[in-house]
């Protein structure tokens, strides 16, 4: 019987797949009015730089006239692309484009940097004893003569041209476009013509970001554009690749203890061209920017790293062209936020965020085969995001007076979970999650945290000019919105809605058509955490497929959370104000018209921005907790949740409301599960042991609960970092490493249960 059982499972599965996939073949086996709602009434032009900090920017980089140049497809190259025209070009266009593409010469310059001042002192401090003035070991400049040569080479033209056109033709075969908008392009351009260096910096999203980006650039005239990659992801021989691709690489000796003389040496090699010169083609920091050559630099860690989401690499990047500019090697340089997203991202890992082997040369030519096999016919889309430049030397002088005092989050939210305080101090919240290295270490502090806050300060506008894809709205309505199902026919309706409110908010989207068709293309994508199934009457039914896969829709919609993070935020504090008076789920429609006092209403939104990462909320520097809270309430009236009558909550919008709330419930359940789980954990361990341990219980509860959107190991470190910070977990040091335990104050249940109440709060289930 059982076998028999098994069969029929079996046989009645498989004929349910094959329902599923004559749908998906057959255009979701409806006709549906082809609409479009959005497409050309409004689209907001995004990645204005701050105005706060860079006025002038602001005014001189920008023109009206651009916000109507519209986009090109930096991977369509026809036979119109070339000088030459017939059957045959129209089937090499690929390789003729490629070889007509415009490289600059590049000339090595090793010798001015052993000629540096900084090189020379550091070498004449280790040569050996007895040496006369003058003489230097050869040892020692065969040392540097091998970090310079682990930095950098000279970029191979031919070579070049040849990675251009395989990269042309694969992401032709992996993608079906790559989007750019021109009025971006064209402000770029014009602040490359003023005379200052480049310098993009950019979100993280894909392992094919570093050879996306250069590709795109080069095509679109901005020349070869020099990427500063991390050592550690990469095999020598890759690394001896990607410098003849014009690939930058610290030395692995940079990030060294200050007092080690290998450390020393490799910082003076880094630093070593910091006396200005002349205009030198060259290889390192600021010789680089002299010559103007573009830099790219990646602010994020890479996709995979279980860690902070500011790199630290990156930060050590931005240091060294901060100094440049301070030190006069070149008057000023020119600041590019950049961002690039997917539908879905080709290499993203599925279940797990642990440290990978380096990349080599032929595991990663495994990887692209993988992917052009896995994805075969998935028609995956790609926006680039260039912001407006702006200008180093302007942000550097105007943002220190925007700097005021700051608390740790212990002591400004500590008190007020334990019952000790209601009152929440009107100061900032000190959160650094990045680790500072060796070469950052050399400035000194008040450049330190002028590094760690510029670089906060563009990943925000980074962010904020990303256009949402319609795979984040479509995860977005299937999680927060319609967890048991949705009919298509209200979903073409939702998902039009949703979009629209998204373009209202000043946030791009990343795709344009008709409507049917874009649902269609995005269930297409999502097929394999979303079913659709025949009903009756004709109609669809869409729902997510539960299980693991529901971590992965999660994933998606955070790209959709900062269109929505102030009302979310606002949303949240709300619910937390009528957690007395009204049940986390209703009936919101009997519900009258309940007064909320402003004073109380400013003390929990507060309270949760205080509770929130800052890798989550990524607030600009520039912008204080007191008008973000001011921020957070006037959308909350604009979006019709309050109305401004002694702030009274409306309730003929239940379903925005927790719709609003539900987008932060995966990071606040995470928190509230971690919480729980303090009585449990086995105590003392490593921060990425405790993690793992949080992890796991997070995994054994969406199984009880079925809410995997929590079980994230990203959201499992950043609840463990959240509880070091607050004072529930305490670092001690141990001949094994930094260990964490748990606070005295934290160790009784009372004390933990008052935690997890404050955490609950905030939560809409």
């Amino acid at each position: 019987m059982d076998t028999v059982g098994t069969s029929n499972q079996t046989q009645q599965r498989s004929r349910q797949n094959g329902e599923e996939t004559s749908l998906w073949s057959s255009g979701l086996g409806m006709k549906l009015e082809a609409v479009t709602p959005f497409l050309g009434k409004y689209r907001p032009f995004v990645g204005r730089c701050c105005q706060t900090c860079t006025p002038k920017s602001w005014e001189s980089l920008f023109h009206r006239s651009t916000m109507d140049l519209g986009f090109c497809d930096a991977i369509l190259v026809k036979e119109e692309n070339t000088r030459f025209r017939g059957w045959l070009v129209r089937r090499l266009c690929y390789f003729l484009w490629s070889m007509e593409q415009h490289i600059p010469p590049c000339c090595d310059a090793p010798q001015k940097v052993m000629e540096s001042t900084r090189v020379q002192k550091v070498i004449s401090g280790r040569s050996p004893a007895g040496a006369g003035e003058g003489q230097v070991s050869s040892l020692v400049k065969k040392e540097v003569q091998r970090m310079l040569g682990h930095m950098q080479a000279p970029p191979r033209p031919f070579l070049l041209r040849l990675f251009s056109w395989a990269v042309l033709r694969f992401l032709n075969c992996l993608f079906l476009n790559v989007q750019l908008h021109q009025g971006h392009l064209k402000m770029v351009h014009k602040a490359a013509q003023a005379g200052s260096p480049i310098v993009l910096l950019s979100t993280h999203k894909s392992l094919l970001d570093g050879i996306l980006l250069p590709f795109v650039l080069l095509s679109q005239g901005l020349g070869v554009l020099r990427v500063a990659w991390d050592p550690h992801a990469c095999s020598p021989i890759l690394r001896a690749l990607l410098r003849k691709l014009g690939g930058l690489f610290l030395p692995l000796e940079a990030n060294l203890s200050l007092d080690s003389s290998e450390g020393v040496l490799a910082r003076a090699v880094v630093h070593a061209v910091s006396a200005p010169s002349g205009c030198v083609w060259g290889q390192v920091v600021e010789q680089l920017l002299a010559s103007r050559q573009p830099l790219l630099i990646f602010l994020e860690e890479p996709p995979g790293a279980q860690g902070p989401r500011l790199s630290a690499l990156g930060q050590t990047w931005l240091g060294l062209v901060m100094q440049a500019v301070q030190v006069g090697a070149v008057p000023d340089a020119m600041l590019v936020p950049v961002a690039i997203t997917y539908d879905l991202v080709p290499d993203a890992p599925c279940d797990t965020y642990h440290a990978v082997a380096p990349l080599g040369l032929w595991t990663g030519t495994l990887a692209v085969l993988r992917s052009l096999r896995g994805w075969h016919g998935r028609q995956v889309c790609v926006r680039v995001h260039l912001a407006q430049p702006f200008s180093l030397q302007e942000y550097t002088s105007n943002a220190r007076s925007c700097w005021g005092s700051r608390q740790t989050l212990e002591q400004l939210l500590q008190p007020v979970v334990l019952g000790h305080s209601t009152v929440v101090p009107d100061t900032e919240k000190e959160q650094e999650w990045t680790p500072v290295t060796g070469p950052l270490l050399a400035l000194k502090e008040e450049d330190q945290l002028l590094v760690r806050r510029l670089g906060c300060h563009i990943l925000n506008a980074s962010v904020a000019s990303s256009a949402v894809m319609s795979t984040a709205i479509m995860s977005s309505l299937l999680l927060f919105k319609h967890q048991k199902g949705v009919f298509l026919s209200q979903l073409l309706r939702e998902f039009s809605w949703l979009t629209e409110e998204t373009l209202l908010r000043g946030f791009d989207v990343g795709f344009s058509g008709q409507l049917r068709c874009l649902v269609q293309h995005t269930l297409s994508l999502l097929r394999a955490h979303v079913a659709v199934l025949h009903v009756h009457r004709g109609d669809l039914l869409v729902v997510a497929r539960p299980g693991p896969g529901l971590t992965h829709l999660a994933r998606l919609s955070t790209e959709l959370l900062p269109a929505f993070l102030s009302e979310a935020v606002g949303a949240c504090a709300v619910r937390a104000l009528l957690a007395g008076k009204v049940p986390p789920e209703g009936p919101w429609e009997l519900q009258g018209v309940e007064l909320l006092s402003q004073s109380e209403l400013y003390r929990q939104v507060l309270l949760l921005l205080h509770l929130l990462p800052q890798d989550l909320l990524l607030l600009q520097p520039c912008q204080s907790s007191y008008c973000y809270c001011q921020e957070v309430l006037d959308r909350l009236i604009q979006c019709g949740l309050l109305v401004a009558e002694e702030l009274s909550q409306q309730s003929r919008c239940p379903d925005f409301f927790l719709f609003l709330c539900r987008l932060l419930s995966p990071q606040l359940k995470a928190f509230a599960h971690a919480a729980a789980f303090l009585s449990r954990g086995q105590l003392p361990d490593t921060e990425s042991g405790y993690a793992d341990q949080v992890l796991q219980f997070l995994q054994a509860t969406a199984q009880e609960d079925g809410f995997f959107e929590c079980a994230d190991p990203r959201l499992a470190i950043r609840a463990v970092w959240t509880f070091r910070d607050l004072g529930v977990l305490q670092v001690t040091s141990s001949p094994a490493g930094p260990m964490l335990h748990l606070s005295p104050t934290f160790a009784s249940w009372d004390n933990q249960k008052k935690l997890e109440q404050f955490i609950q709060q905030f939560i809409c289930g």
